[in-house]
């Protein structure tokens, strides 16, 4: 099965990384930006047939190494 996890800085956090994303892409001349804020991705393909344990282990990969949950949100999606 694969998933797809999308991991964000929480709302409330500054995000250093996309500001200078934002300001380079407005010198670049793309002013009617609003804000941009960065992230990872990662596709993730399990060797699991049972789908609630395979979102399971997303859960637990995401909680344990790929997310700090104390500045950080994660979003999971299967993928077909």
């Amino acid at each position: 099965m694969k998933y797809s996890v999308t991991i964000t800085l929480k709302k409330d956090v500054l995000d250093p990384q996309g500001k200078v994303v934002q300001n380079t892409l407005s010198n670049l001349g793309m002013t009617n930006l609003k804000s941009i804020r960065q992230g990872k991705f990662f596709e993730i393909d399990i060797d699991e047939n049972d789908s609630k344990k395979a979102e399971n282990l997303i859960v637990e990969m995401c909680e344990k190494l790929l997310a700090n949950l104390i500045i950080e949100d994660y979003k999971i999606n299967k993928l077909k």
